[in-house]
């Protein structure tokens, strides 16, 4: 909420974040997001957050009252875009694949021509 109502910076786009890991100590915070766009949107969303990152611990500072505030550190989640690149490879087999070729006889399991020899 606070990085979506609060920093008025028009370099960071659409960000979601996606994880945030605090070291024990609670010295460090990684926050893992994700953005749309391409690598340039990226980019510039990754320098904003930069930029962002200052205010944004003051704000969590004076919010939580902490003695130390956590130095912020984004990191781009490449994750979902695996995730991504794993759903698209996976429908291109579908559509790729034969209608029929896929589907189960009606004894629940897939016909294969080795099956019509042996009866």
């Amino acid at each position: 909420m606070l990085l979506a109502r609060d920093v008025h910076d028009p370099g960071i786009g659409f960000v979601t974040i996606t994880r945030v890991t605090v070291t024990p100590d609670l010295q460090h915070a990684r926050i893992h997001y994700t953005s749309l766009g391409d690598d340039k949107a990226r980019a510039a969303t990754a320098k904003a957050l930069g930029r962002a990152s200052v205010f944004l611990r003051r704000q969590i500072g004076s919010r939580l009252r902490l003695k130390r505030v956590p130095e912020l550190e984004f990191i781009y989640d490449e994750s979902i875009a695996g995730q991504d690149r794993i759903e698209q490879l996976l429908n291109e087999i579908r559509t790729e694949s034969p209608a029929g070729a896929d589907r189960p006889d009606s004894g629940g399991s897939l016909q294969t021509e080795d099956d019509d020899d042996q009866s």
